[in-house]
């Protein structure tokens, strides 16, 4: 299983997702929208979002939903 989080520097949604998955012993890779251009084109602002081996979790915040969906 690959978890990635895209997000970017200075957003404090996705220093939130990354500490709540670090909580819960979640490995994951961050992956900065703004390091890859066509990652910004398509995420724009609309970060973070979670990914597991490619599929969208979710978007903004972390929920128990996209938790269960990681274990």
């Amino acid at each position: 299983m690959k978890v990635e989080l895209l997000g970017r520097a200075w957003c404090h949604l996705c220093e939130e997702m990354a500490q709540g998955l670090r909580a819960a012993g979640i490995e994951f890779d961050e992956v900065d929208v703004d390091s890859d251009q066509r990652l910004e084109e398509r995420y724009g602002e609309d970060v973070p979002v979670l990914l597991k081996d490619g599929a969208e979790v979710c978007r903004h915040r972390l929920t128990p939903e996209a938790l269960a969906k990681l274990r």
